[in-house]
């Protein structure tokens, strides 16, 4: 399964209704290293799937929830946990990073 994505009117439903932990990418379609990170977090997505779910939101579309979880700079990916934000990851990351941050919501280590 890879990311789905996120709308202002979808997202409160979509991370508060999971049972596993959402991993939301804000991005835009100008930003460079989101179009790097894109492809890695789709990786990520179908290898735990079950586990874990990655979402993405465009901050262009929708600026509203960008500045709810004052995300300043993009990529930023931010984990929910309960429908609460737990985490927060700043920048484009290679794939290791990226599973090392999310390895204590994966109840794994990779």
């Amino acid at each position: 399964m890879s990311s789905i994505n996120l709308t202002t009117s979808t997202f409160d439903e979509t991370v508060g209704a999971s049972n596993v932990p959402v991993v939301v990418d804000f991005w835009a379609e100008w930003c460079g290293p989101c179009k790097m990170v894109a492809p890695i977090l789709d990786e990520i997505a179908t290898e735990n799937a079950g586990q874990m779910t990655i979402a993405k939101l465009n901050v262009d579309e929708n600026p509203d929830i960008a500045m709810r979880y004052q995300v300043m700079s993009i990529p930023t990916m931010i984990v929910f946990n309960g429908g609460e934000a737990v985490h927060r990851i700043v920048g484009a990351k290679s794939k290791s990073a990226l599973l090392e941050e999310f390895g204590t919501f994966l109840g794994n280590s990779h």
